[in-house]
C-alpha cells in the first residue's frame, strides 16, 4: 500500500513539474494538447493502461508501446478529463495473474498482438483522484507474411481448436499431474498456439488450468468450468526420432478474493468512499480482437478503419454531464463535461512519442506501412 501511495504522489508531483507548456487546439478547442513524451503523461498513461488491465476478464495484459496523442479537458474547479491513445502491445502475462504490466515480458514478434487503446481518464490532484470511466481497444496479431519474411523459420500461429492443440495440451498436463506430490489440475481453456517444424511438427501451447477432484486425469479428460482458473501452462509436444518430447511449465494465480465493496479499478482518495460507491461505479471498456494485416491490407487500408478505436460516450459537441459523484464525500454542485473524443487531424508537434519497440510491424499502419521497406533493407545491411 505504502508503494502504491507513493506511485500515486509521484505521478500527481508530475503533473506541476517536468512538462512542456499544453498546446491550445485552434478554432477556440476546449482541449489543450499534451507531450505524448512528457513525464507526467507517461506516468499517467502507466496508469491508465494497469487500470484497463485490471478490468479485463480475457487474454493476455498489455503493455504500454507509446502514447500516441492526448488531449487535455480542464474542467471547472474539479480538476481534467484527458483524452488517451496509446499503442500497446500483447505480453507473455494472462490478465488473471493480475501482474502489473511493467512486471511482464512482451511476447516475441512472431506471437506478437498489437493495437490501439483510447481512454477517457479523470484527474483531481487537490483530491488525489485517478479515475478511468471508459476505454475502447482494438488488437490485430502482427502480419505472418512480414514475420515469415524476416524469420522463415519461426514458429507460426495453429488455431486452437485444432485436434493436435488439444492433444498437446492434454499429454503435458497429464505428465505435470504425474510429476506433481500436491494437487492435481484439469483443463479449462486453450488460450494460445502455435506450430514449428523442428525435428518433425512440434505443438507449442498454453492454457487455464483448475484444480481437479479427479486424480487420474486420463479419466476426467476436459472437464467443464466450474471453479475459477488458478494458473496457466505452458508446454510443447515433439518427437526427434521414435522419442517423444514433452516439457511442461505451470504459473499460478495469486489468490484474486475481492475485499467487499472494492473498486477494481484505480481511485486514490484520501476520503473512505460513500457506502454506493460500487454500484454507480460503473466501468465502460471493451475490446475487439481483427484479424492479421495483409500485406496488400496495410498498403490500401485508411488507418482507421485498420484499427477501428472507438469511444464516445457522447456525440453532443457541447458535451454532456458525466456522474462522477461517488467519487466525493458530499454531492457536486458542478459537474464534469465529458466531450467527443477528439480527431487525429488536432495533432501536436510533441506526438506521437518515441516507442519502446519501433519495428514497423507492430506500429500503426499510418506508419508502418511508410517504414517498413526501409526496416527491412537496413536490418538486410
Amino acid at each position: 500500500m505504502g508503494l502504491l501511495l507513493l506511485l500515486v504522489l509521484s505521478i500527481l508531483a508530475l503533473c506541476c513539474s517536468t512538462t512542456s507548456v499544453p498546446q491550445e487546439v485552434p478554432r477556440h478547442s476546449p482541449f489543450f494538447l499534451r507531450g505524448c513524451n512528457d513525464a507526467d503523461m507517461l506516468a499517467m498513461a502507466a496508469f491508465v493502461l494497469q487500470d484497463i488491465n485490471n478490468d479485463l476478464k480475457e487474454g493476455y495484459v498489455l503493455s504500454l508501446n507509446r502514447v500516441s496523442a492526448v488531449q487535455e479537458h480542464k474542467q471547472d474547479g474539479l480538476g481534467s478529463l484527458f483524452y488517451f491513445t496509446l499503442d500497446v502491445l500483447s505480453t507473455t502475462c494472462h490478465v488473471l495473474s493480475k501482474k502489473p504490466w511493467r512486471e511482464c515480458k512482451e511476447r516475441p514478434m512472431h506471437e506478437q498482438v498489437y493495437g490501439q487503446c483510447k481512454a477517457l481518464y479523470y484527474v483531481n490532484m487537490p483530491l488525489r483522484i485517478l479515475y478511468l470511466p471508459a476505454y475502447n481497444c482494438t488488437l490485430r496479431p502482427v502480419s505472418r507474411s512480414k514475420i515469415q519474411n524476416m524469420c522463415p523459420d519461426c514458429p507460426i500461429p495453429a488455431n486452437l481448436s485444432d485436434p493436435k492443440v488439444l492433444e498437446t495440451a492434454t499429454e503435458t498436463l497429464e505428465r505435470y499431474n504425474r510429476d506433481s506430490e500436491s494437487e492435481q489440475y484439469s483443463l479449462v481453456k486453450v488460450t494460445h498456439a502455435s506450430s514449428q517444424w523442428m525435428f518433425g511438427l512440434s505443438y507449442f501451447v498454453e492454457y487455464l488450468i483448475k484444480e481437479s477432484p479427479c486424480i487420474d486425469t486420463t479419466i476426467c479428460g476436459y472437464q467443464p468450468t466450474d471453479s475459477g482458473p488458478v494458473g496457466i501452462c505452458r508446454g510443447s509436444l515433439g518427437r526427434r526420432f521414435e522419442v517423444k518430447l514433452v516439457n511442461i511449465n505451470c504459473d499460478f494465480f495469486k489468490s484474486q478474493a475481492l475485499i467487499p465493496g472494492k473498486r477494481k479499478f484505480a481511485v486514490y482518495r484520501r476520503n473512505k468512499k460513500p457506502a454506493q460507491a460500487p454500484s454507480k461505479a460503473v466501468l465502460n471498456g471493451s475490446v475487439q480482437y481483427l484479424p492479421e494485416l495483409d500485406d496488400a491490407e496495410s498498403q490500401e487500408v485508411d488507418p482507421e478503419e485498420a484499427f477501428p478505436v472507438h469511444l464516445d460516450l457522447t456525440t453532443n459537441p457541447q458535451g454532456e454531464p458525466l456522474d462522477v459523484d461517488f467519487l466525493f464525500r458530499a454531492p457536486l454542485f458542478k459537474k464534469l463535461i465529458v466531450l467527443p473524443f477528439p480527431k487525429e487531424e488536432q495533432p501536436s508537434t510533441e506526438c506521437p512519442g518515441r516507442a519502446y519497440f519501433s519495428n514497423p510491424i507492430i506500429l500503426p499502419p499510418s506508419e508502418s506501412h511508410r517504414e517498413f521497406r526501409d526496416y527491412v533493407m537496413i536490418d538486410r545491411r
